[in-house]
């Protein structure tokens, strides 16, 4: 029986078991692109291995730092990115799971303890300890999206991972609970309902890219992941083999552009591609010596075209990352989590292969850096396998291996529909979230 097994008893729908249906969808709706994977599952001598057979990935409209702000241009781009997938892989779907970096996602530590009185640890046990802890959520206008047992205790002996058929005096868990803000969650939500497609659940982005980009060692030993996307850039911390710790700034790959446009009188179509071709975080001998071709800014009329060196071009490009690093860094220090990061830190996301960026990172928070695209998935092209793909890719993981949650699926909004959810599926909290068991294993 798996660690959360007891817990299926409550529910009518067993979501996570991906493994078993054989198709998921995946959607990223991102700032700068909409990206949607469908994914079939092969089986393997060490379990169900996915295999990406429809890809579709649009330009994103109507979205701003990873939220909704025009409702018909996002879902239109959503609409277009799904039927692209679905005519790649000859197959209709009619739910998918979603990422989310809007709503300004937060981690919060909860902890719990029962009495025992030296008798055996039984499911019921497992299920109230939970139940307790979790109550002591009361936050206005906030959802959970994740919640993570972190550590199960016996008689304060840490370190047990399946307390069942044990024997004490006190039984004590700690959970990390994920939460977001409701409006930029129930917009989502609204723009994938007006797909006609069923809210399978909801992945917090930095938690989705972490089970895409990382490995195993790392999620075990400690390891900071920064996805650095086109609208926010995202944090999240691993240890002991659980998420520890996510954080969120709204600042991207679209700020650096913003930057070079205005820094040098560059419409923002020119500056993104003088980020791309020239653009780096770091400075080289010959940057003066190189020049490059910007366009100026004109409301008509035949382009006018400045000679300029590199070294501008990137004096305007390092401030910028240099900044979006520290902020990273300043709040996980703040939140007390260096420690358990490790001395490894993984970049991914669009914005993160601009070149030095790498070095950069390892300046600013003085550890071991890699750039890490997706992995754990087959059928992947080349145009969909970088670091852009982390977070879609990982819903795909999440959705066959099962989450390792003990709350997950699809949060319930007044006023969205949810056609997929049973009523054994709530527990109310909050004065109207609801929550579901749906986990598979822990």
């Amino acid at each position: 029986m798996s660690m959360f097994g007891f817990l299926q008893g409550r529910t009518a729908r067993t979501a996570p078991k991906a493994a078993n249906t054989g198709v998921c969808a995946a959607l990223d709706v991102g700032s700068s692109k909409i990206a949607c994977f469908i994914a079939k599952t092969d089986p393997t001598i060490s379990g169900p291995r996915p295999r990406v057979v429809g890809v579709g990935h649009q330009s994103s409209r109507g979205m701003q730092s990873g939220a909704v702000v025009d409702m018909e241009a996002a879902t239109t781009s959503i609409r277009a990115a799904i039927e692209q997938a679905e005519r790649m892989a000859g197959q209709a779907v009619n739910s998918v799971s979603v990422t989310l970096s809007a709503g300004q996602p937060t981690s919060t530590r909860l902890a719990a303890e029962i009495d025992l009185a030296q008798r055996e640890v039984t499911d019921r046990d497992l299920r109230s300890l939970l139940n307790g802890a979790l109550a002591q959520f009361d936050v206005a206008d906030r959802v959970v999206l994740h919640a993570i047992p972190l550590a199960w205790t016996v008689d304060e002996h840490r370190g047990v991972r399946d307390p069942r058929g044990m024997f004490g005096r006190k039984l004590g868990v700690d959970v990390h609970v994920i939460t977001a803000a409701k409006g930029p969650l129930r917009n989502l939500m609204t723009c994938v309902e007006r797909c006609h497609l069923d809210l399978r659940s909801v992945v917090a982005t930095p938690y989705a890219s972490g089970l895409s980009a990382l490995g195993d060692d790392e999620i075990k030993l400690g390891v900071t992941l920064i996805d650095m996307g086109a609208g926010a850039t995202t944090a999240s911390v691993f240890a002991e083999g659980a998420l520890q710790h996510i954080d969120a700034i709204p600042v991207g790959g679209i700020h650096v552009t913003s930057d070079i446009a205005r820094g040098m009188s560059a419409p923002l179509a020119a500056a993104e591609r003088l980020k791309t071709l020239y653009g780096s975080a770091l400075d080289s001998p010959d940057d003066d010596q190189q020049m490059i071709e910007v366009p100026a800014v004109s409301s008509g009329g035949s382009a006018v075209y400045e000679s300029v060196p590199r070294s501008l071009l990137n004096s305007i490009v390092r401030p910028r990352l240099e900044e979006t690093f520290e902020l990273i860094r300043d709040r996980l220090e703040a939140a007390g989590v260096g420690r358990a990061a490790g001395r490894r830190l993984v970049l991914t996301g669009g914005a993160s292969q601009l070149p030095g960026t790498t070095e950069l990172a390892s300046r600013v928070f003085g550890k071991q850096v890699r750039l890490a695209g997706p992995t754990g998935v087959t059928g992947l092209g080349d145009a969909v396998s970088g670091p852009a793909f982390s977070a879609v890719a990982g819903v795909v993981r999440r959705e066959t291996r099962g989450a390792a949650e003990a709350i997950s699926g699809p949060p319930v909004l007044s006023g969205v529909r949810a056609q997929s959810m049973a009523p054994s599926d709530k527990t109310e909290i909050n004065g109207g979230t609801m929550w579901r068991w749906l986990a598979e294993s822990f």
